[in-house]
Parts: structure tokens; C-alpha cells; sequence
């Protein structure tokens, strides 16, 4: 049988769109894990809640769709911050258990809120971009997963610029590394912690506008969330070249396994991915391999 290349590349497109979305949002793991060492299941929640803050300044207030996006990422960031004072912090010194039940609580708690606000109802986001049909070659590409695909390579771009010259970056580098090393420096580590729950949140704010502007937004758009984390297992949970690297391949596996073996194997190949890796090497692909000694 021979190979539909068009479709193939359509198909790819659209992979390399999702992949860029995973990769962003597991660069927002990362952040959060490096730094503080909480496996944060809410990421996905985080998403949600950017995405229905955009919505509602958008179409609650009457706001520019740009002046709402904004306002979402900062009002996000505000979140995070409360969230990482109020719940992360005191559970400092506790089992890795506790704290990441707590995220799990974390996440029930925005969904409930969300509920509570605009109810359970899918809802549309307002337009960001032009409808306008997009080609590259004969290859068709909605014009959301293109200009979000760019949105988000920029974005990544000037995160990893700020980490690597910014002041607060090379806080949440050095803290990271080696969190005494940080203490004996004069570092604030518990200001790095919240500073990394601010970015984290505002960059899957980001995230939560992209997403919802392609699929709309819902309650259930947390479950994205579970796809990232496959991403940060697969690349690594302290490794952010692991989250850029496994996010755009997840994506295209995603893609490909959907568009010619039926969309009911989408996760099926992702979790195929995840455990043939985790055989391979248990601490993903570019993570930090822990060595014991008795």
C-alpha cells in the first residue's frame, strides 16, 4: 500500500504542534521539581485555571483578547505563588508521599473552584488568531496549531535565556543543584521555591490559552496534565532538555499512532513509550541517575 505522504505530513504538523505544548508544560514541571523536589500532579489544573482566567477577562470584563492573556498569565503567577505559601511550603521536611498527595488535593480543589465559577460546561475561547487556512507546501495546518507552535518555541526560547542570564534564573539553577551549596551562598531558597511556583504557573498559563484557543476549555482539560507527566517521566523529571526532547517526540507518536491506527490508540502507544523506557532507564531518558551508597 502505498504512503499518503500528504496526509503524513498533516499529520506531523499536527504532532509537532502538540509536542510543542507538552514540551512547554513539562518545562513548567521541571521548574517546580528541580527546584523544590514536588512531583506536581496539578499541572494540568494550573493549565485549566490560566485558560479560564483568560476566558473570563475576556468575556466576563469585556477585555482585549491580548489585555485578557495578560492579565491571566499574572493573575496565574499570583496563584502559584499563594498555592506554593499556603500548601508546599509547610509540608517542607515531610515524605515525597505527602506532598504529592497534596497535589493531587491541590487539583481536585481548582477544578471545584472552576465548577463553582463558571460551572462544568465546555465553553469556547475567544478568537486570538485568524481562521485563515494555513499551507505550508500542499500540507494544511490549522492556523491555531501553527502561530501556538511558534508562540510556544518563543516562549521556551526566552525561558531558557532568563534561566541561563537572569539573576532569579541562576537562583533556580544554583538551588536546584545543590539546595545547602544555595543556603551557604546567601540564597533565599524558600524565596527560589515560590519564585518557581510563580513561573511554573504562569508559563502553564501560557499553556491553558493555547490549549483552550485550539479545543476549548472545560473542567476536564486537566487530563492534559497526564500527558505531560508521561513527557517528564519519559524525558526526566530534573532534565529540561528531557522535557523539550520527549515532548515533541510524544507528540508526534501521539499523531501518528492516532492518524493511521485509530484515535483510541493514542494513549495506548504514549504508555507503550513510557514503559519500554522506563525498562530501559527507570530515571528517563537525560534525568540524573541517583546512586546509592551503603
Amino acid at each position: 500500500m502505498d504512503m499518503d505522504w500528504l496526509f503524513f505530513a498533516e499529520i506531523t504538523l499536527a504532532g509537532l504542534g502538540a509536542g510543542g505544548l507538552y514540551a512547554l508544560t513539562g518545562l513548567a514541571f521541571v521548574i517546580i521539581y528541580k527546584s523544590t523536589g514536588v512531583v506536581n500532579l496539578a499541572i494540568g489544573e494550573m493549565l485549566m485555571l490560566g485558560a479560564y482566567l483568560c476566558f473570563g477577562f475576556a468575556t466576563g470584563m469585556g477585555l482585549p483578547i491580548w489585555i485578557a492573556i495578560a492579565l491571566a498569565v499574572a493573575g496565574s503567577g499570583l496563584a502559584g505563588g499563594v498555592i506554593e505559601r499556603i500548601a508546599i511550603r509547610p509540608m517542607l521536611g515531610e515524605s515525597p508521599i505527602s506532598v504529592f498527595m497534596v497535589t493531587v488535593g491541590l487539583a481536585s480543589v481548582l477544578i471545584g473552584v472552576v465548577e463553582l465559577i463558571w460551572t462544568a460546561d465546555p465553553r469556547r475561547m475567544p478568537n486570538i488568531v485568524p481562521d485563515k487556512a494555513i499551507f505550508i507546501g500542499e500540507a494544511f495546518v490549522s492556523s491555531k496549531v501553527f502561530y501556538g507552535f511558534f508562540v510556544t518555541i518563543i516562549l521556551i526560547s526566552i525561558v531558557l535565556l532568563v534561566f541561563r542570564y537572569w539573576r532569579g534564573g541562576v537562583a533556580l539553577r544554583a538551588t536546584a543543584s545543590d539546595q545547602p551549596a544555595a543556603y551557604s551562598m546567601g540564597i533565599n531558597v524558600p524565596r527560589v521555591f515560590s519564585l518557581s511556583w510563580v513561573v511554573a504557573a504562569m508559563i502553564a498559563a501560557v499553556a491553558g490559552v493555547i490549549v483552550g484557543s485550539i479545543g476549548g476549555i472545560s473542567p476536564a482539560m486537566g487530563v492534559f496534565g497526564l500527558s505531560v507527566l508521561v513527557v517528564v517521566i519519559v524525558g526526566g523529571l530534573d532534565s529540561v532538555l528531557g522535557a523539550l526532547v520527549a515532548g515533541m517526540a510524544i507528540g508526534l507518536i501521539e499523531a501518528w499512532a492516532s492518524g493511521f491506527l485509530g484515535g483510541e490508540y493514542k494513549i495506548v502507544a504514549t504508555f507503550i513509550v513510557l514503559i519500554v523506557v522506563l525498562m530501559i532507564r527507570p530515571y528517563g531518558l537525560f534525568g540524573t541517575r541517583e546512586i546509592e551508597r551503603l
